[in-house]
């Protein structure tokens, strides 16, 4: 039906037989996910994942499976009545509304431990780019003036104190390669106790006023919510010492940009780096992007190819959903009455 339906907003349709479900894959995948979906149902991919596009194809869809370009809203699930699960490629699931998922009983799924590896070497990358004025260096080599190479000397990662808000996989796995492999000390910032793994690392979990205060380098790994959103502006900067890095690795709006961008300019923190902004794409000419002791990265910090492998294969969630089993790793509940 979805062929007939909507064929000018499709680019792909795999299928082996109408009695199978319809998935719809606004982004695609990696082939060993991809290839999954294309086994177990009719695979929808649309020429473009905007609302508009997505709701003249889901009214017969069973399954969605997203990226990070792709918004799942109430008014999207509510058009797609046969509609039992969203897959999330990824962590993140502030692009779907998971309230209203629960409320029209689907499963919204994703793969929490897929991205944990390359993020936390994301984290790394960054705070050794800030701490060796990667920015300012780059600056010397494209003018060629080497005369002011030594201006800014660069420092050490060994022995800092890193603080980490956010203690979850991300959060523990940053901790351990600095602890472990550079002699950092680690002060972790939760809502929930750190237990035997802080304890391993002789992780400290104290308020995050304490944490901006104390801390050389500082790692955002919280996700977007409200109580989140501008969770870093200027009264949290101003906590920080002059000479300490800011490094948001979750999602633009969880600090301020603005804020950020006037606390470089006026060297009240040493630098900052980012993979990701509050509107994205971010333009060329945006303001943060013009400083010398900003890094950033596309929000490519989770894009390598195990990774993305691994992202993939929320495939299996979803189809387990299909098959009318529990998800291995459920980000909502919606109760056996409504599974039934």
């Amino acid at each position: 039906r979805a062929t007939k339906r909507a064929d000018s907003d499709i680019i792909g349709f795999v299928a082996s037989t109408n009695k199978l479900p319809n998935i719809l894959l606004p982004e695609r995948i990696h082939p060993r996910g991809q290839s999954l979906l294309e086994a177990r149902g009719n695979v929808i991919i649309p020429k473009a994942p905007d609302e508009a596009t997505l709701l003249s194809l889901v009214h017969d869809v069973d399954a969605i499976v997203i990226r990070a370009l792709t918004r799942v809203t109430r008014r999207l699930m509510e058009a797609a009545p046969q509609l039992k699960v969203v897959g999330r490629h990824g962590i993140g699931v502030d692009n779907i509304d998971v309230e209203a998922a629960t409320d029209l009983g689907v499963w919204v799924v994703n793969t929490p431990d897929a991205p944990t590896e390359p993020v936390a070497e994301h984290f790394l990358m960054l705070a050794l780019m800030l701490q060796k004025h990667f920015a300012f260096t780059k600056r010397v080599l494209d003018t060629g003036d080497w005369s002011i190479r030594m201006d800014r000397p660069g420092r050490e990662l060994r022995g800092r104190t890193v603080g980490i808000v956010g203690f979850g996989r991300i959060g523990r796995r940053i901790a351990e390669i600095c602890c472990l492999g550079f002699g950092c000390q680690i002060l972790y910032a939760d809502t929930i106790d750190g237990g035997e793994r802080a304890a391993t690392l002789a992780a400290r979990r104290v308020p995050l006023d304490q944490l901006l205060a104390e801390s050389d380098i500082v790692s955002l790994n919280v996700p977007l919510i409200a109580a989140t959103r501008h969770m870093i502006s200027t009264r949290e900067l101003n906590l920080m010492k002059p000479t300490a890095y800011l490094i948001n690795l979750c999602r633009g709006p969880v600090w301020d940009e603005a804020a950020v961008c006037e606390a470089l300019k006026t060297k009240r923190i040493a630098g900052a780096a980012t993979d990701v902004f509050e509107t994205e794409p971010a333009p060329a000419d945006h303001p943060l992007l013009q400083l010398d002791n900003f890094v950033a990265t596309p929000h490519s910090s989770s894009s390598t190819e195990e990774a993305l492998e691994r992202m993939s294969l929320v495939a299996e969630d979803v189809i387990a959903v299909l098959d009318g089993q529990e998800p291995r790793w459920p980000v909502n509940s919606i109760g056996a009455a409504r599974m039934a």
